[in-house]
């Protein structure tokens, strides 16, 4: 019985990291669409492709926390780690959510980002991508038991504060700017958007401060 229920435990721990390289291969796509496409002066003709990958990997990403899900409440784990690691998921799966809905919206919406905010928007992405690594290097740490989980934390959440001083930045400048109040509107929420991918990994990271600290009591 306990080399069937340590079986499952390791197909466990297999699954969860092929959810975390859905993840960055969602992440991947994501930022071939905002920096190959969507920052530059017009939309170039890869974007659906890349909209696609994405959509693809969000979707692949739904499939496996579900995959996960069934076999854990399968007697994999007791049922306090259950709740921890599900809990965990759902918030990490909010992530590749959020790529997929701020490209529809580009598609969707036809939302075209005005030249002069491109730098600042560009600055908002990369970091808001820093940020994504990061938390996909925190989990593998988490998952192997390695060092260093609260200074990846600390790193994030100086990276989050700093995403929020862009997103004021940019909205600031977006409407002391002649642009169309509707186009000023459409392009306001797309940032906010943006803003929530750093959002979201700072409140994963720290739930995962939390686990690691359940951890050693």
């Amino acid at each position: 019985m306990i080399s069937f229920l340590f079986k499952k435990e390791s197909l466990l721990i297999d699954l969860i990291f092929k959810y975390v390289e859905t993840l960055e291969l969602c992440r991947n796509s994501f930022a071939e669409a905002m920096q190959g496409c969507v920052l530059q002066e017009e939309i170039c003709q890869d974007f659906e492709f890349y909209l696609q990958q994405t959509h693809k990997h969000e979707s692949r990403a739904d499939d496996l926390r579900e995959e996960i899900n069934d076999l854990m409440y399968g007697k994999t784990l007791i049922p306090d780690s259950r709740g921890d690691i599900v809990i965990l998921l759902q918030e990490l799966d909010k992530i590749p959510h959020l790529y997929e809905i701020i490209l529809y919206m580009i598609h969707t919406q036809k939302v075209r980002l005005p030249a002069f905010l491109l730098l600042d928007v560009n600055e908002l992405v990369r970091i808001s991508l820093e940020c994504c690594d990061l938390i996909i290097r925190q989990v593998k740490a988490f998952f192997k038991k390695n060092s260093g989980l609260r200074a990846i934390s600390n790193t994030i959440d100086t990276n989050e504060s700093h995403c929020d001083h862009m997103e004021r930045k940019i909205v600031t400048r977006l409407f002391e700017s002649d642009l169309d109040s509707f186009q000023k509107i459409l392009v306001r929420d797309l940032v906010a958007q943006i803003g929530m991918i750093s959002d979201q990994t700072d409140r994963v990271s720290k739930y995962i401060n939390i686990l690691s600290m359940k951890r050693r009591v």
